[in-house]
């Protein structure tokens, strides 16, 4: 969903079946971008379970792009915790 009177460097994305755990992880990778003047994100109401999320991009840079860039670094860094934790061997107390 694109705000009003902007050129797509405010934009507000509606996840479906998605909450707090994917909201505030993606709002980190976003916000990592320097690009990015602002990132955040509301859920909806308790019962419903999407979120709003909205970015504003400095310049002529889309809003899209840091979005996709956020999502596919949060895949990233979920696919090296889930590589490191097969790799070593757990670890037993006794």
């Amino acid at each position: 969903i694109q705000a009003d009177g902007t050129d797509g460097n405010c934009v507000t994305f509606v996840l479906h079946d998605e909450d707090h755990t994917l909201g505030n992880s993606l709002r980190y990778m976003v916000m990592k971008n320097p690009d990015v003047e602002f990132c955040g994100y509301c859920i909806t109401h308790p019962s419903e379970s999407k979120i709003n999320f909205r970015i504003q991009t400095r310049g002529a840079l889309p809003a899209v792009e840091p979005f996709r860039k956020g999502l596919n670094d949060l895949m990233a860094v979920c696919q090296h915790v889930l590589s490191t934790f097969e790799v070593r061997p757990f670890l037993s107390s006794s």
